[in-house]
């Protein structure tokens, strides 16, 4: 562009730095930032230190993170609140408390750089990680004093990949900390945890979360009956998932593709083929369409039994193709 006479800018300059940043090329990106710097007319801003700060991070270079602040400073850059909150989780994924806390009170005795939800989560979500509630309950009523409050769909995300680690104390210590806070429970809440158990096979801890809700007078519906069946059906327990299915249907839970879909796997996970068989003609029978999900569950069975003459049979039926090379008849 230089060379065909464009003149560059300060727009340009940071889209370059920018793809430098992407592709870890921090000399390349700090090049850049001197070129600016010494040309009057493409001088850099918020936006250009923003870029190179977030690479600063993500590479866990925070030795230029400070030298980068001072540039700043020098220039009269204030960082906005979108910069602060990059620095923020970097520090927090790095175990820098002491640094992230200082980034934090910065912010908070700032006039024009305000914490916001975006940074209230990530603080909860680094203390909620690390199970320590009673800094959770410290930042939480903090942030509260200036009116932010945490989303509530945030903390219930949180508490999955405890779930899923089996971390049950750090899990319980989090809802019990939203109770706490009187975070009203929905029946998407009790859907994240009963999915998380679902998806370890933990049946007891499902069940019990399953009970509560019901207890609470708290609305089930097709996702939460998926939930359930999935879990029945990784823990081996095929009976609960026919009760389940009568359970379902004495609610008048209205059926979908992906419901279908969780009794058809529990069947193949029992070893039942006649009965996944029966339920994807039913499926069929009620207009509910099977989805990708739904082939990959019957192919994936009958190669397991090596029923290639079975895959066959639904290319021909469904008329398309599911990836059988030999099919040996």
């Amino acid at each position: 562009m230089i060379g065909e006479g464009l003149e560059p800018t300060s727009a340009l300059y940071t889209a370059l730095l920018g793809g430098y940043c992407r592709c870890k090329l921090l000399n390349e990106a700090f090049s850049i930032l001197f070129k600016m710097k010494a040309s009057p007319l493409c001088q850099p801003d918020v936006f250009t230190y923003s870029i190179l700060l977030k690479a600063c991070v993500e590479t866990s270079r925070f030795d230029l993170v400070d030298s980068l602040y001072q540039d700043m400073a020098e220039r009269n850059i204030a960082p906005n609140t979108v910069t602060q909150n990059i620095i923020l989780g970097g520090y927090g994924k790095a175990g820098k408390f002491n640094e992230m806390e200082m980034v934090l009170t910065a912010m908070l005795d700032s006039d024009t750089c305000r914490p916001d939800v975006w940074t209230m989560n990530i603080i909860l979500g680094m203390f909620c990680a690390m199970g320590q509630t009673d800094m959770m309950e410290k930042w939480y009523e903090k942030f509260s004093s200036i009116g932010i409050e945490p989303e509530h769909g945030h903390l219930t995300f949180l508490s999955v990949p405890m779930v899923q680690k089996r971390m049950y104390d750090k899990m319980t210590a989090v809802m019990q900390y939203m109770r706490k806070m009187a975070f009203r429970w929905t029946t998407s809440t009790y859907n994240n945890i009963i999915g998380a158990f679902a998806d370890v096979g933990d049946a007891k801890n499902m069940e019990y979360a399953f009970e509560q809700m019901r207890s609470e007078g708290m609305k089930t519906d097709t996702t939460t009956f998926c939930h359930l069946i999935n879990g029945y059906g990784n823990a081996g327990l095929f009976n609960k998932v026919v009760r389940s299915i009568k359970l379902a249907e004495k609610l008048e839970i209205p059926p979908s593709t992906f419901f279908y879909n969780a009794v058809m796997s529990a069947c193949s996970k029992a070893d039942d083929l006649l009965e996944m068989e029966r339920i994807f003609r039913s499926m069929k029978e009620r207009n509910c369409t099977p989805d990708s999900a739904t082939y990959s569950i019957l192919v994936d069975t009958y190669r397991k039994e090596g029923m290639h003459d079975k895959i066959y049979s639904l290319e021909q039926e469904e008329g398309r193709s599911f990836g059988l090379e030999v099919v040996n008849k």
